[in-house]
């Protein structure tokens, strides 16, 4: 196989081995001649070789100083050079090629050798820069296939927030003044979740958690009121002990709901963080909590969470049963539920945020 186009340059201080090898290597490649190190420097100033037969044994500047130089210029630093020398010792070949040669011939060198040699070395480079070309290739489609998939990603999270948006306006359709609730609760468990990453007991549980999935899930944690009659959701006095059993079946309602999506869909990420905020934000710290009666921290993180923000926007809001309290007397009622209704810890974190949970109050208007 041959590679006509290719350059080569010839370097060496012995005008009979110059000609020789310049007849030998002209009627297959073009080829540039030099008789010294310099005139090598000279010539790559204007022309760029696939590949350099470099003598060693030059006056003034080595075929050793020569490449060092070419290995120091990033323009040359990648060409192949072939030593040529009539030095053939172990040791000369190691340095040479330590100095970065990626051949070692001897002269007086044989004509079929030399140019079989060259051609296995073009053969190399050539293969490389095809690999070279397929790896920016490769990266180019990786790059766009991620494109892609961020792309489809973002439409899918669109399209799922946007179900889960209308999911939660229907939920809040059945409710009487019950205002923005589920955004409110986002906004207040958003708060939340990032103070919580700054309490060394749940730090390194929250930092696992990928925030806006947990803030999605939130979304349904009352899904199951879509069950629960108009006459029990909005009755304006105090249920019966009869009424409550019935609005406490919204927790198992809406974890069917779940559980039914979960046995068709193949993503269940989402939908597991949804059915944990839908199942354990009644819970209890000290047990006495629904529907499972869990206590302490056998109560899911996200469930400890959501308690503290579902109760808090209840009691901020106004509903058809009650006024609204003020922030001050929500804050109270929370602290009293301390290590009875709520986590203690996640009461203290709350204690120290508190101020912002009223100004995103104040901004949505929830008491109006």
């Amino acid at each position: 196989m041959e590679y006509p186009g290719k350059t080569i340059f010839l370097v060496d201080d012995d005008i009979v081995n110059l000609s020789m090898g310049g007849d030998i290597l002209s009627a297959h490649y073009n080829v540039f001649t030099a008789n010294s190190g310099a005139r090598l420097m000279k010539l790559l100033e204007e022309h760029t070789p696939d590949l350099i037969l470099l003598d060693i044994a030059m006056p003034e500047m080595s075929g050793y100083d020569a490449i060092m130089l070419l290995k120091e210029n990033e323009k040359t630093k990648y060409i192949p050079v072939i030593f040529l020398t009539a030095k053939s010792s172990g040791a000369d070949e190691l340095l040479g090629l330590s100095l970065g040669a990626t051949d070692y011939i001897v002269k007086p060198f044989s004509p079929p050798l030399l140019l079989k040699r060259i051609e296995m070395h073009l053969l190399v480079e050539s293969q490389k820069k095809e690999l070279e070309a397929q790896k920016r290739e490769l990266i180019k489609y990786n790059y766009n296939l991620q494109e892609m998939v961020e792309a489809r990603t973002k439409t899918v999270n669109e399209l799922q927030n946007a179900m889960m948006n209308t999911i939660a306006d229907l939920i809040e359709c059945r409710g009487v003044s019950t205002g923005d609730h589920i955004g409110r609760t986002q906004e207040y468990l958003r708060v939340l979740l990032y103070a919580i990453k700054d309490n060394p007991k749940y730090r390194t549980e929250a930092e696992t958690w990928d925030t806006t999935l947990i803030l999605q899930s939130a979304q349904l944690h009352d899904i199951g009121k879509i069950a629960i009659s108009d006459s029990i959701l909005n009755k304006p006095g105090k249920l019966t002990s009869e009424e409550y059993e019935v609005i406490k079946t919204h927790v198992s309602f809406g974890e069917s709901v779940i559980d039914r999506i979960i046995g068709i869909v193949s993503e269940h990420a989402f939908l597991s963080q949804a059915k944990i905020m839908i199942s354990t934000h009644h819970e209890r710290w000290d047990g006495s909590g629904y529907p499972k009666g869990l206590y302490g921290n056998a109560i899911p993180l996200q469930g400890r969470l959501m308690a503290i923000v579902d109760v808090y926007d209840a009691l901020i809001s106004n509903r058809p049963y009650k006024r609204a309290y003020s922030h001050r007397d929500v804050v109270r009622v929370i602290t009293e539920g301390k290590g009875i209704q709520f986590d203690p810890d996640i009461v203290d974190v709350f204690l120290c945020i508190n101020e912002t949970f009223e100004e995103i109050t104040m901004i949505s208007g929830a008491r109006l």
